[in-house]
């Protein structure tokens, strides 16, 4: 199963938000929701055949864990889409084609010169 179809549904996140603390068993998380013991189950079957938990067995007791390594496929898609940003939009650049056209403007007239520097001072003296 794809982990981003097993992330899809609120009683698996919780269960792994559950597992993020350490194991546990069946029935302590099947303690936390309204479901049936045997629906957590599926949801944690489901959540270790994608790869997001794995599976003990201890005598008669099944011990379920957080598989972080699972997480990869996901914590890869959210660093992706955390480093693009969208393209600057054509109207961000009015200001800055406005602000070029004056500096352009005011060193053809010689008021260029910004202030604090040499030329600006040089006239104020």
């Amino acid at each position: 199963m794809d982990p981003f179809i097993a992330l899809a549904d609120p009683v698996r996140r919780d269960l792994l938000r559950a597992l993020a603390s350490g194991p546990a068993r069946v029935v302590d998380l099947a303690a936390r929701h309204p479901i049936s013991r045997p629906a957590v189950s599926k949801h944690l079957r489901l959540l270790t055949e994608a790869g997001l938990a794995t599976v003990e067995d201890r005598g008669r007791e099944r011990h379920y864990a957080l598989a972080r390594p699972g997480l990869a496929p996901v914590r890869a898609l959210l660093v992706e889409l955390a480093g693009r940003r969208p393209p600057a939009p054509e109207r961000a650049f009015d200001a800055l084609g406005l602000e070029v056209r004056r500096t352009v403007h005011d060193r053809r007239a010689g008021t260029g010169a910004a202030p604090g520097t040499a030329s600006s001072q040089e006239e104020s003296a």
